[in-house]
């Protein structure tokens, strides 16, 4: 009594590529994020406001979400007319 299963994946290779995509796009915006830290308490560190720590990395990390909505959305077997 061999049964058969389809192998039917909610999301198809390109789903998968794209979340891994958008997966290290975060990953960026979350390294270029870290840093800044004074090494004496008592001095403080214009350079938490940097370029990249206020609006590179927070846009990376919202374009990767985005990419992952996408990824979510997309569908994975569009028909051929």
């Amino acid at each position: 009594m061999k049964e058969k299963f389809a192998s039917n994946f909610v999301f198809g290779k390109k789903n998968y590529q794209l979340m891994m995509i958008g997966l290290v796009v975060i990953a960026i915006g979350f390294i270029l994020m870290s840093g800044g830290k004074s090494n004496n308490p008592e001095i403080f560190n214009e350079e938490i406001y940097s370029f990249r720590r206020i609006r590179l990395a927070p846009a990376l990390v919202l374009l990767g979400f985005g990419i992952e909505i996408w990824a979510i959305l997309a569908n994975p077997n569009p028909t051929k007319k």
